[in-house]
């Protein structure tokens, strides 16, 4: 079986911002992403009511510069104004050459 090392990227939300974040996403060299609705409670508190909004999280599975890349325009554009967390984790995938 072929295993390639790759990156999961994993972006947790506001609903209201991740169609942008996933046309930045692409833009920066993703090939494709999985959106599914999150629900939880971090720093920020639990979300007070649904004028508020959902929170969506956002993966996509990239090389380790598009890794970086994603994780620089997230702390750029994102981090200071919207409740947004991201991490990294390595994972082997197989068929991964369709990723990258």
């Amino acid at each position: 079986m072929d295993l390639k090392l790759l990156k999961l990227v994993t972006i947790v939300a506001e609903a209201v911002i991740s169609d942008k974040i996933v046309r930045e996403i692409k833009e920066l060299g993703a090939t494709g992403y999985t959106i599914t609705a999150a629900e939880g409670q971090g720093s920020r508190g639990v979300r007070a009511s649904e004028w508020e909004g959902k929170n969506m999280r956002i993966e996509t599975l990239v090389g380790e510069a598009v890794s970086e890349a994603i994780l620089q325009m997230l702390a750029t554009h994102y981090f200071p104004n919207y409740a947004v967390v991201a991490y990294v984790e390595d994972v082997r995938v197989v068929r991964g050459d369709k990723y990258v």
